[in-house]
């Protein structure tokens, strides 16, 4: 008779050197969340964030394409910008060296003194990047496959879900901070085993449990389910598009969901690991032109009371958790026809986080 599969290890949860393996591996080399394109709508416009422990920036050019940089000058090493903003040319704070756009070197003091100094074979070095309905996502690994070789199917439905991507922008992020490690708020989001007993409200106002299941899709997890009786929505749910009654759900490997509400409404998670023991998730929600929607603010704000809160208790208490000597990893329940009592996404996570340890 086979053994069950067990969860991983507590240390995989716990141990800060598989944290710093994993900054070099798995979240280094991974489709990760930069930034909304709807932050770089102007030529020269810019924002920086920081994955696997570098910073980066992204900027649109004056050929209107959006590239991303290592935020490093290529002189002495200072950081070129901070935050967000626009400008004619990237210049270095601490040398004056000037970049273009492009991150092709344009000027320094004194320069044209140097014997032998070549300006053409000086740029930024350029990282990754891919535009997804509507976000942008870079990789540092160059020789990544595309996302869509990663997410199969994913572009196309999430535009069917959608279909008005190309016109949201975000209304509000919100930073949720909790205390354990990623892939602790990660398994949590990506299995429903315990939604009827810890999610009251999403289990009976939102989805039909029995009828919801996870999937993978590449690295994808794909979230899909029946909705409950939509007669005692909250809110009008007649978007005019197609899919209006469902809920469905598109976790991209490692640390971003896509959610799309009934109605079309479009929230999304972003998970921003600190260290081990701590992750900060960005709570995401986009109207058309990012203008106040009321029905919108008190989605966000049931999600925030409800869901989000319970989340928070439980993924703290399986944190201090694993850091007990009592703990022994249990077998997981993998049922092969899958459903709402399943831990198979689990399975799925657990084998690509080990993966990325291990490799």
């Amino acid at each position: 008779m086979p053994e069950p599969i067990r969860s991983l290890d507590a240390r995989y949860y716990t141990d800060p050197q598989v944290f710093e393996v994993e900054k070099r591996g798995v979240l280094a080399k991974t489709w990760q969340f930069g930034c909304h394109l709807s932050e770089l709508a102007e030529i020269g416009a810019y924002t920086t964030f920081e994955i696997a422990g570098e910073s980066l920036f992204a900027i649109r050019g004056r050929d209107d394409k959006v590239r991303v940089f290592y935020n490093v000058c290529q002189h002495r090493a200072h950081q070129l910008v901070q935050g967000a903003g626009t400008t004619r040319v990237v210049v270095c704070p601490y040398h004056a060296w000037t970049y273009e756009l492009t991150g092709q070197l344009r000027a320094g003091p004194n320069i044209h003194s140097v014997e032998g100094f070549d300006r053409s074979t000086i740029c930024l070095t350029e990282v990754r990047s891919e535009p997804f309905v509507g976000f942008l996502f870079v990789n540092l690994d160059a020789d990544a496959k595309p996302m869509d070789h990663w997410f199969p199917q994913a572009r196309q439905q999430l535009e069917a879900w959608v279909p008005n991507w190309a016109d949201l922008r975000p209304l509000e992020w919100v930073d949720i901070p909790e205390r354990c490690n990623w892939k602790v708020s990660v398994e949590n989001y990506s299995e429903c085993y315990h939604c009827s007993l810890c999610h009251p409200t999403f289990a009976s106002g939102v989805i039909r449990p029995e009828t919801y299941d996870v999937q993978p899709q590449g690295y994808c997890l794909r979230h899909t389910t029946e909705c409950q009786s939509l007669d005692a929505m909250t809110y009008d749910i007649n978007s005019g598009f197609d899919h209006f009654d469902e809920y469905s759900s598109w976790f991209l490997w490692p640390m971003f969901s896509f959610q799309v509400y009934p109605g079309n409404v479009l929230n999304t998670y972003h998970w921003r690991a600190l260290d081990a023991s701590h992750v900060v998730v960005w709570r995401g929600w986009y109207t058309v032109d990012g203008v106040d929607d009321e029905k919108v603010r008190r989605l966000a704000a049931q999600d925030r009371s409800t869901t989000v809160e319970e989340d928070i208790h439980l993924v703290e208490s399986v944190q201090r958790g694993l850091g007990s000597r009592g703990y022994r990893p249990g077998p997981l329940v993998i049922d092969p026809k899958g459903g709402v009592n399943s831990e198979h996404p689990v399975m799925h996570l657990q084998r690509w986080m080990r993966e990325g340890v291990d490799a």
